[in-house]
């Protein structure tokens, strides 16, 4: 099983690489399910794993210019207080065993594992979801009396890709709510942030995408902070599985190029949403 976990973390990667987001959601069910760790201290370890692996792919979108950085400032900072306090002060309060339903008992563990596979069906169901991407890539009009080559190198890049305009109020709460979700689960939250950033700041696809992988790798790391002071860390574990995890971003990004990441996005959103209903099943039923 510790096996199937490391092969595990290359198709975290990968998955990374080849859609741009959605692996970060299997972190822990691997951590918990395939190399046997308590699923509290998964979500400290996840935070890191998908930090770090945020941030290579993040690098990626910023040396092509689609990141932008003050969006990800405005957004990231009540993120990271969200997230930090979560992790340092919330997760450690909660007590290890809630309450009973029946012959269920509701540790601790049980309700994040639960928190954790809600979040991975409202996950799955937006990359399930065809979506309108009309407006994320930029029309081409051609004027058959223009001399295309000299009308490219005129083109104002901000047409292309518009300077974010901010909704400050919502920006703030949606800060706020997926820097607590992201302590408490130890998940990015792209499907959460991404859509937040194309509806409060005005950034097309592409730029959305980027600057959440920055958000969530910023945010994850600080939030792994807050952990290092409640718990003993493993840190060849996690720079060995970290380390995997990167080399499939590689990976993927190379396959990306001759695979058609739409039906593979879909494809992966499937499986995310049995592996969820299996978690839900698995811990009311059979924990």
């Amino acid at each position: 099983m510790e096996i199937l976990g490391y092969i595990a973390a290359m198709l975290i990667g990968l998955s990374l690489g080849l859609i741009g987001g959605g692996g970060s959601i299997l972190t822990v069910p691997v951590l918990v399910y395939l190399i046997g760790l308590n699923p509290v201290i998964s979500t400290a370890y996840s935070l890191f794993i998908v930090g770090l692996t945020s941030l290579v792919g993040s690098w990626k979108f910023y040396k092509k210019g689609l990141v932008s950085l003050k969006t990800a400032v405005v957004f990231g900072l009540p993120s990271i207080v969200a997230v930090y306090i979560t992790r340092r002060y919330i997760v450690p309060a909660i007590p290890d065993n809630l309450f009973t339903v029946g012959d269920l008992v509701v540790t601790k563990g049980v309700l994040l594992m639960l928190l954790f596979a809600g979040l991975m069906v409202f996950a799955s169901i937006s990359m399930i979801k065809k979506k309108k991407e009309a407006s994320a890539e930029p029309v081409d009009v051609v004027d058959e009396n223009i001399d295309t080559e000299l009308d490219v190198e005129h083109i104002d890049k901000t047409e292309i890709h518009p300077k974010p305009k901010f909704n400050y109020d919502g920006i703030l709460g949606e800060g706020l709510v997926v820097g607590t979700l992201t302590g408490l689960v130890g998940a990015g939250g792209g499907f959460l942030i991404i859509p937040a950033l194309v509806l409060f700041s005005k950034l097309d696809m592409k730029m959305a995408v980027g600057t959440s992988l920055l958000i969530i790798a910023v945010k994850s790391l600080f939030g792994f902070i807050g952990d290092i002071f409640n718990y003993e860390i493993d840190w060849m574990f996690l720079a060995i599985f970290s380390a995997i995890s990167i080399s499939g971003i590689f990976i993927g990004s190379f396959l990306s190029t001759k695979i058609h990441a739409d039906k593979l996005k879909t494809s992966f959103g499937w499986f995310v949403l049995v592996m969820g209903v299996y978690i839900i099943v698995k811990e009311i039923f059979f924990a």
